[in-house]
């Protein structure tokens, strides 16, 4: 029989084998880490929002919660064929006048084609039929047409956006009798940068009838923005998500030949996952709260009033009430 290695030799590869490991696990660690320094350098830029869109966090702090002089009820459901209804009614405590609409949609998801068929108490009557990610991926193309029975008054829309890394386009063709009025949009992302330009175009008289700038940085919980209008009108304003439950924005606009800044701070702090608060005031010392609450699921109540601090007691404040329903 053959003799069995010493103890000591023994121990002493096995050291070596440990050595081995060690190296071996340094060299994937590093590997490891280049690859995925790589990866992150590959990975794609984020789709930067529509025009329409920029700011949008900010505005939503402001207008979300409210409804000063309304009572408003939203009704939304869906059929077991896929079939989307949405009512919504406001009545004017003002002037009692009663708005209501009506509207219902259904998604062919195997098509990528979505139709809406819309009503309110105007009267009027709008189809739309848009087509997404089917010519090509990130082109959405929309079709959209109004008629008012009452006045014979007809408009059709073409509506084309494309988006994708970096970049969201947009051009929509308004026509009408006199000329169509073509709408362009372009908005640029870079590491968190945004910069975006929108501009309309009214052939009837053959010259720009809008044209605006904006530039904005956004992070996952700060958003700067500023816009400049028909370089007569300059706004900007800084959202917050300074934690889990509460959310900031302050709003700041001023016009080219006027004195008069209009600016204003708002909050939205959540009480709880089924309540929250929100609060808000302008230089003008309009003071503006309201208080949001999920009854049960799709249930939502909405209370809100508008104060004004600078006629506490001539009146003049407006309350508000607001019901969502879904099922």
């Amino acid at each position: 029989m053959a003799e069995e290695p010493p103890f000591s030799v023994l121990q002493g590869e096995m050291g070596e084998m440990k050595k081995e490991e060690k190296v071996d696990k340094k060299e994937k660690k590093k590997k490891g880490h280049k690859r995925s320094h790589k990866e992150k350098h590959k990975s794609p830029m984020a789709i930067p929002p529509p025009y329409a869109d920029l700011g949008k966090s900010a505005r939503d702090v402001f207008n979300k919660g409210f409804g000063f002089g309304l009572v408003k009820l939203d009704v939304k459901t869906k059929s077991a064929s896929g079939v989307e209804f949405a009512t919504a009614g406001s009545s004017n405590t003002d002037t009692g006048k009663v708005n209501g609409s009506l509207e219902t949609k259904y998604k062919w998801s195997e098509y990528g084609v979505t139709f809406t068929e819309k009503w309110n108490t105007d009267n009027t009557l709008g189809t739309e039929m848009a087509i997404e990610d089917q010519l090509a991926k990130g082109l959405k193309l929309t079709f959209d047409t109004t008629f008012s029975p009452n006045t014979g008054k007809k408009s059709g829309k073409i509506k084309s956006a494309y988006k994708r890394e970096c970049i969201n386009l947009g051009c929509d063709v308004d026509f009408d009798f006199a000329g169509p009025a073509i709408h362009g949009t372009v908005v640029l992302g870079y590491e968190g940068w945004l910069a975006g330009y929108q501009m309309t175009f009214d052939s009837a008289k053959s010259k720009l009838t809008r044209n605006n700038f904006s530039v904005g940085y956004k992070t996952g919980d700060f958003q700067l923005h500023t816009n400049v209008n028909d370089g007569s009108e300059f706004g900007g304003s800084i959202y917050q998500k300074v934690s889990d439950n509460l959310e900031t924005a302050v709003n700041l606009n001023w016009a080219a030949g006027s004195n008069s800044t209009r600016f204003g701070i708002a909050a939205k702090y959540l009480l709880d996952p089924t309540a929250s608060i929100s609060a808000k005031v302008n230089n003008s010392s309009l003071v503006g709260v309201g208080y949001t609450q999920t009854l049960r699921p799709g249930v939502k109540l909405t209370l809100s009033a508008l104060i004004d601090g600078k006629n506490i007691n001539a009146g003049g404040h407006k309350l508000g009430l607001g019901l969502e329903l879904e099922a």
